[in-house]
């Protein structure tokens, strides 16, 4: 058997390091600022304005689409599924705000049972997805049970038309969206100083 042959079976695999940035930080960052903002309205301090639409279309919908891409690319299942599927609720939510207001669907406004609907189906899948966090780190547990919370409340809120309900889940989508951005900038600072400073 020649040199040749007897190297290409001695092949073993090679590792290949991987030095791309991690892509979460900006997914959660992009989830908590908007989740805040919206929250800051749902609490009943201001109306719904542009301010609210644009962050809720540019940074918690197409910001987090690509953090989903990013995760996808560095094979992480659930960071991918997580990231994409929460871009796109944001881009959904514009969506149900914005198009009633156009010529072709002026009328077909949001009503209290489909919304609940909708926001009940996105608490199912919170949950399913807070399941996957508990093999992970506490700070991210405490996002998605917390969003898990914050959609079931909504849900509710909505079905029986309850602005008090709705306002109480104002004040714990804040808490939501606080804990995201924590739990983002944990992740920049510790893997900044190359240690655990914030605790996560």
């Amino acid at each position: 058997m020649s040199e040749e042959i007897q190297d290409i079976m001695n092949l073993t695999h090679v590792k290949i390091q991987d030095y791309t940035a991690n892509p979460a930080p900006l997914g959660l960052m992009a989830f908590g600022m908007t989740t805040v903002l919206l929250n800051i309205h749902n609490a009943g301090f201001f109306p719904m304005n542009a301010m609210i639409l644009s962050m809720g279309f540019f940074y918690g919908g197409i910001a987090q689409v690509i953090a989903g891409i990013e995760e996808w690319k560095k094979g992480n299942t659930f960071g991918a599924t997580a990231f994409t599927s929460f871009g796109f609720f944001w881009l959904t939510l514009v969506g149900i705000v914005l198009l009633p207001k156009t010529g072709s669907y002026s009328g077909l406004e949001a009503k209290a049972f489909p919304f609940a609907a909708y926001l009940f189906m996105w608490g199912v899948f919170t949950f399913f997805m807070f399941i996957g966090t508990l093999r992970g780190s506490r700070a991210l547990s405490v996002v998605f049970l917390t969003l898990t919370i914050l959609f079931f409340l909504l849900a509710a809120g909505n079905y029986l038309e309850s602005a008090a309900i709705l306002k109480i889940a104002g004040y714990e989508g804040i808490f939501t969206g606080l804990s995201a951005i924590y739990t983002a900038l944990g992740q920049v600072l510790n893997e900044s100083y190359g240690k655990k400073i914030v605790p996560l």
